[in-house]
């Protein structure tokens, strides 16, 4: 039996729950940060064993999970040293480095767990947050700069992190250059095959001198030299391979080819439409881009058996001649010294899991990782992490995690990302014994609204798989403002002049606001194709960014407008074969990209800070769920 004064604690803990969950949620998750949990109990050896029989876990194709890799017991973190960095970030505050941390981003800077997960919405103050995550464990928790890396998505995004973050350790006074612990996934793995894989020329690269790797997932299309590539190695598999032939004429419905050829047969250059991709592409880039599809999906083409493949005979024709063409450009490549990024992340996770030597620079930097846009990475970087954490693991280097994202803004699934990744982290990542990672939320948006953010929430309503959470807005709102305003039965040929006289309208209006944002409107479409024929007509002296979605992700400006028809998904045979050949997901392709519709809209909506105008033809997809 209760005492009556447990039993009334009790009471109104419950209440105090109901009525301010985010504030009781934000409580617990600091106090969690902030004091060291009880040491796990030890467990006899007869469980032990039991344990290790029933530990390995199983993913959505029934193979076996990952076993645990990551310690259950927190970090040595001494109240002295919180309060150090508490002390010092109210200088920074005060100095006007940074703003005051919320309650929930100290819940992440002081995270004592060696495995976190943490959902961070739009306009969450995540980047911020990261950068003095980073600073309290180099500056107070004296971990070694040489063993922590902090991933961003792109160069673009880390040059401004290592700024951030350079600015911070030099008002900590900490001698150490950002550029070397701030990297894009590509980056690091690039310093990584200098030590394992003979320091390779990439493909990605050719007639691109730059001095790091990049993420090619904002890249643009195929360069003249890679394109010269590709079309001699589709020459070679056409010349010397007869099925190869067979297959080509098949795909490209031409007759049949002439056996034996007569002289060195020239393969043809026509070009091929698979149903679901956009447009129609010669043959060989659209083997290439099929090719990188499934390899970022982690499947190893000359593994692949296709009598295992759900699929219809042209889908299978076509992955025949993908395995086939792959052959001879992965031949190509080697002969000239070269590797695909694609080819270098494989050829790593498997010869880290045969290593024994003693791990070099370039991976003890990996030891500890700080993970941001953790929702747009792929079962292949997946693989790859597990890889080499597994591998420092095995050499008794301690390792730590930090997955910093927001499933609700996945939106690269068209390159083989997946929020499903994210939001099954424990799967994929597990801790020892029946530990699980430790999950926070940034919930509170200081960029938008509440009428922008609650319309967003709207376009998600029909996505299943996802991270529950609301969204706070900390920006009050003024006369004007608004949420999604719909403009229905719009086309572009007729409507611009009237859109164009909409945004001077709009600049006007944010030029009147005051403490608006520095741009005033944000003119945002999936396609380039109709931003060009805006912008060709627009005033170049209004202070108007003109952006598809995927470029915008991360900016924000006063006004967003949205040119968008919301086609709904073209079914995509091939991609779900391979997608369910991979084994990591457990929707199909197709479901993947109407989901992504969805997220992609949600982008577009919470990139506007006040007011958000979306110009379609008719509601369909993401505008109907505005429209009811």
């Amino acid at each position: 039996m209760l005492s009556a004064v447990a039993r009334y604690k009790q009471l109104l803990s419950g209440a105090l729950a109901r009525y301010f969950p985010r504030t009781t949620a934000y409580l617990r998750a600091e106090r969690e940060a902030a004091q060291p949990r009880k040491p796990a109990r030890k467990q006899s050896k007869k469980k032990a064993s039991g344990s290790r029989k029933t530990g390995s876990r199983k993913d959505a194709g029934g193979k076996p999970g990952p076993a645990g890799i990551y310690p259950a017991t927190r970090l040595k973190v001494e109240d002295a040293q919180v309060q150090a960095m508490r002390e010092r970030v109210a200088q920074a505050v005060s100095a006007g480095l940074i703003g005051a941390p919320s309650d929930e981003q100290w819940a992440m800077i002081l995270c004592r767990a060696p495995l976190a997960r943490i959902f961070a919405g739009a306009g969450s103050g995540k980047s911020s947050t990261l950068v003095l995550r980073v600073v309290f464990l180099l500056c107070h928790l004296e971990v070694d700069p040489k063993r922590l890396t902090v991933i961003s998505f792109t160069n673009a995004s880390c040059a401004e992190l290592r700024e951030r973050l350079q600015r911070l350790l030099g008002f900590w006074h900490y001698p150490h250059d950002a550029h070397q612990c701030v990297r894009t996934f590509h980056a690091a793995m690039a310093t990584l095959a200098k030590e394992h894989l003979g320091n390779p020329r990439w493909f990605e690269q050719l007639d691109d001198p730059a001095e790091e790797p990049d993420n090619p997932l904002t890249g643009a299309r195929l360069r003249p030299a890679q394109q010269r590539l590709l079309r001699q190695a589709y020459q070679n598999a056409y010349t010397e391979d007869a099925r190869f032939r067979v297959l080509t004429h098949r795909l490209l419905k031409l007759p049949a080819p002439e056996e034996p050829p007569k002289g060195k047969a020239k393969a043809p250059l026509d070009a091929c439409k698979l149903p679901g991709e956009f447009a129609a592409l010669p043959l060989f880039e659209l083997l290439h881009g099929q090719i990188d599809f499934a390899e970022s999906l982690g499947i190893r083409l000359d593994r692949l058996d296709l009598k295992t493949l759900a699929c219809g005979p042209r889908e299978r024709d076509f992955i025949e001649a993908m395995q086939r063409f792959h052959q001879h450009f992965s031949a190509l490549l080697h002969s000239q010294g070269l590797i695909s990024f694609n080819g270098a992340f494989a050829q790593l996770s498997e010869r880290l899991q045969g290593a024994g030597d003693k791990p070099g620079p370039a991976l003890l930097a990996l030891s500890h990782l700080l993970i941001d846009e953790f929702q747009d990475i792929s079962p292949q970087i997946v693989l790859w992490l597990q890889a080499l954490h597994r591998r420092l693991h095995q050499a008794g280097e301690r390792i730590s995690l930090m997955a910093i994202g927001d499933d609700w803004q996945s939106i690269y699934g068209w390159r083989g990302s997946s929020p499903e990744l994210f939001i099954d982290f424990d799967r994929h990542f597990p801790c020892r014994g029946r530990g699980k990672s430790t999950t926070l939320l940034l919930n509170t948006n200081y960029r938008s609204i509440e009428p922008v953010i609650r319309d967003g929430e709207k376009v998600l309503a029909e996505v299943q798989n996802k991270q529950a959470k609301t969204c706070v807005a900390a920006k009050a709102m003024q006369p004007g403002d608004h949420g999604v305003r719909l403009i229905q039965r719009f086309e572009l040929a007729s409507g611009l002049p009237r859109l164009l006289e909409e945004i001077r309208a709009q600049c006007a209006h944010v030029a009147s606001r005051p403490g608006a944002d520095r741009t005033a409107v944000l003119l945002l479409s999936r396609r380039n194709e109709p931003l060009q024929q805006v912008r060709a007509q627009l005033d170049k002296a209004l202070p108007v960014k003109a952006l598809t979605i995927h470029r915008a992700k991360g900016l924000q400006a006063e006004v967003a407008i949205i040119l968008d028809d919301c086609l709904p998904v073209e079914k995509h045979p091939l991609r779900n074969a391979l997608y369910a050949q991979c084994g990591f997901f457990a929707g199909s392709y197709d479901q993947a990209m109407q989901d992504e519709t969805r997220r992609l809209a949600y982008v577009a909506i919470t990139r506007g800070v006040s007011r958000v105008l979306w110009y379609t033809r008719k509601a369909q997809g993401a505008t109907h769920c505005l429209a009811r």
